[in-house]
């Protein structure tokens, strides 16, 4: 007999478009519902994306996991309220909360989990969910595997590597500078690798002790930026941009477009700033 609380579904981690996410909102009465809102072309989504399907399929059930590709889903983006990518957000009872935003480290996610399970209880929601024995098993990942370089860059992200990442993204632009992948996951490297060992006080402090330090100013810049705040970092670097010495120019539009590359071209953020930045320009 079946458990009246536990729903059968092909998978513990799915995915959804505008036409097909409703059936999980409605799922969400019986059991919470995880949904990552990520890109196909961004590095931190894969990498937050690997880690939610590890950790969710983990749970024996308890949480489902939707992911929405935003390039495909104009209208889950808007509902969900997505300002940048990837962002996390969970259904309990139908009703949203907002997770987190950005790449997070595998035990602050574990965490976050965690908290949605409780959440969900104390509403009531307990239920889970069971992959079907028709398709048990037989959810090897379709998507397209990664180019040797590529590959060899996400390995080197793994195990925090990232002068190796960056010099695999570097030869796969040597062999194709039009490589839009590469383009973006270098900067994103190299993002992470600017804050690596740096903290947010260290980094706050530095640039209020010396409001001329270019280099505290661009730190704090890459800490709104890697907060989401992505509106934040921009306009902060096209006002120093203003102020600017002719090296110092250089570099900053170097920064700037290294985030337009993070952000994505078609973020309407990113837009506005590549637009006040031409202006500057010319």
């Amino acid at each position: 007999m079946n458990d009246p609380h536990t729903t059968v579904v092909p998978d513990l981690v799915v995915s959804a478009t505008d036409e097909t996410f409703v059936q999980y909102l409605d799922l969400s009465a019986t059991v919470p519902v995880v949904v990552n809102v990520f890109s196909a072309t961004d590095l931190a989504s894969r990498e937050l994306t690997a880690t939610l399907e590890r950790l969710i399929r983990g749970l024996s059930g308890r949480l489902l996991l939707v992911n929405v590709d935003a390039k495909d889903s104009p209208e889950v983006v808007s509902a969900m309220q997505v300002r940048s990518l990837p962002t996390v957000v969970a259904l309990i009872g139908g009703q949203l909360a907002p997770l987190f935003e950005g790449a997070q480290a595998e035990p602050t996610v574990a965490t976050v989990l965690t908290k949605v399970l409780e959440a969900a209880s104390q509403n009531g929601i307990s239920g889970t969910v069971t992959v079907s024995e028709a398709t048990e098993g037989q959810h090897e990942s379709t998507d397209e595997p990664l180019s040797p370089l590529h590959q060899e860059a996400f390995d080197a992200i793994e195990r925090a590597d990232y002068p190796a990442a960056i010099d695999a993204y570097d030869r796969a632009l040597a062999e194709n500078p039009a490589d839009d992948l590469a383009q973006a996951g270098r900067a994103q490297v190299q993002l992470i690798a600017r804050l690596q060992g740096k903290t947010l006080a260290e980094i706050r402090a530095r640039a209020a002790d010396n409001a001329s330090d270019l280099d505290a100013a661009l730190d704090v810049a890459d800490l709104d930026l890697s907060g989401g705040h992505v509106e934040d970092a921009c306009s902060r670097l096209l006002a120093l941009f203003v102020a600017a010495e002719s090296d110092d120019k250089t570099r900053i539009r170097e920064r700037l477009l290294e985030y337009f590359l993070v952000v994505g071209a078609t973020d309407p953020r990113v837009i506005t700033a590549r637009t006040q930045l031409a202006n500057l320009l010319f």
